[in-house]
């Protein structure tokens, strides 16, 4: 059911994905009355396996054709899942992974920040100018749509609680909500496991509908929509009642043991300990996407053996396939957590080519120094605003520092040079990471670098 208005089909109002009583043949197809105007554009996904993944299609001039790989990154994958409906972008796929195309070439060396509404408005070379063959012709994974999302927290794992319905989005009361709620919404963001199932509109209040009043999860379904529910739209409530979420990051990384921060032994974060990764299969892909996901630059080895000592702690992680361009660890192929035939003896390790704590920023060690935070695969700063040692407490934790000494600000490390990520944090001091704290939203702050926050 459409208004006609929408700009995907991801936005008309349906049922669940894959929720039908049809056989094919009732199939639905469309006859427009002819091409878009010379000029247009749009954006496709063909021969993938699914709608969400495939070759990357962009019409041109009334024709169809493909998008060379040359400078081909995650940001860009973002825009174009983002175009065609579909969630968030997995990987970005290179050397024609999804088949050649055939005719023209479109696009080249596209340069995207990842927040444009579509492909076209992409930094790139003039249209139908580049310098490739179709065996570079570029691809992308994404999620598929979702129905549901946090917002008004510090990234897309924490925050209110809103869902779609009637092609508008609402917020949902807190009343019955719990763990169990929380947990299916975690696990239908891709967002790990619940922290905690916040009420009272800890997010803030919404301004849009409140959809659902009650909702009844057992902590087991797939998705939101299977849980009991009542009818959409009566409720008798108010926004100060909106429930909300806080998830844990699908996989938290941490390098140790080596000579500086970005050449060191892998370990991964899984049930709230430290673990080590086994080096079977282990390759300079596989350390790619750590280096990636750590602000570390690209990777320059990828040893086993120990290399950088044995770890102590379980081995999380065995046979780990990437294929080098998945945004985190956790989206590579790997046995199940835990299940392995390896000893320490085969710990595997990263060497990237930053060498974060040889630079000018007056570290005294990894414990001490100013706080930097990664979002949208780049590091920047805390502004001081309401900074304590219950937030430079969370750091430490998130570190394994042991406990806060001092919570400095005003640059007391000296000034960062990037962003400003976060502002007026506000920790109780028992969250383990400071993603799971309230703060601004991400990039929204009335800073400067002298304010940059510390710890110690």
């Amino acid at each position: 059911h459409c208004a006609g208005m929408e700009a995907a089909l991801s936005e008309w109002w349906a049922r669940p994905w894959g929720a039908q009583n049809c056989g094919h043949g009732e199939d639905a197809s469309v006859l427009c009355s002819g091409a878009p105007a010379p000029g247009s554009t749009r954006t496709r996904l063909a021969n993938g396996s699914s709608f969400c993944s495939g070759r990357v299609e962009v019409l041109h001039d009334g024709e169809w054709d493909t998008v060379c790989d040359d400078s081909w990154s995650l940001m860009d994958a973002e825009v174009v899942c983002r175009e065609v409906g579909c969630g968030q972008a997995l990987s970005a796929q290179f050397g024609a992974a999804f088949g050649q195309g055939s005719g023209p070439i479109w696009l080249d060396e596209v340069t995207c920040a990842g927040t444009e509404a579509a492909l076209s408005l992409c930094q790139a070379r003039s249209w139908g100018s580049h310098h490739c063959n179709h065996r570079e012709d570029a691809g992308v994974e994404c999620t598929d749509p979702t129905e549901l999302r946090l917002v008004n927290g510090p990234n897309h794992c924490v925050g209110r609680l809103e869902v779609l319905h009637d092609q508008q989005w609402g917020s949902m009361r807190d009343n019955g909500w719990d763990m169990e709620d929380a947990e299916v919404v975690c696990r239908q963001l891709g967002c790990g496991t619940p922290t905690s199932a916040p009420g009272w509109a800890r997010f803030g209040g919404g301004y849009d509908p409140i959809w659902l009043e009650t909702v009844s999860c057992r902590g087991m379904g797939a998705a939101l929509t299977e849980c009991r529910a009542q009818v959409w739209g009566i409720h008798s409530c108010h926004h100060g009642e909106d429930a909300g979420v806080v998830c844990s990051d699908p996989m938290v990384l941490r390098l140790v043991d080596g000579p500086h921060c970005c050449a060191r032994r892998v370990e991964v974060l899984h049930q709230q300990q430290w673990g080590t990764v086994c080096d079977d299969g282990w390759d300079l892909h596989d350390a790619e996407v750590v280096c990636w996901q750590l602000g570390c630059g690209t990777a320059v080895a990828a040893p086993g053996s120990a290399c950088f000592g044995r770890g102590r702690d379980p081995i999380w992680l065995d046979e780990v396939n990437c294929t080098g361009t998945e945004s985190a660890l956790s989206k590579c192929g790997a046995k199940p957590k835990g299940i392995h035939k390896c000893h320490h003896g085969e710990d595997a390790g990263a060497v990237c080519s930053s060498s974060c704590c040889s630079s000018a920023d007056k570290l005294l060690g990894l414990c001490a120094g100013r706080v930097e935070v990664l979002h949208r695969h780049q590091w920047g700063t805390v502004c001081d605003d309401s900074w304590d040692e219950e937030d430079a407490a969370v750091v430490c934790r998130q570190l394994g520092c042991g406990t806060v000494v001092l919570a400095p600000g005003a640059a007391w490390f000296g000034q960062g040079r990037n962003a400003i990520w976060l502002d007026d944090m506000n920790c109780t001091g028992k969250e383990d990471t400071l993603s799971e704290c309230l703060a601004r939203p991400w990039g929204t702050h009335n800073c400067d670098h002298g304010e940059d926050a510390g710890v110690v």
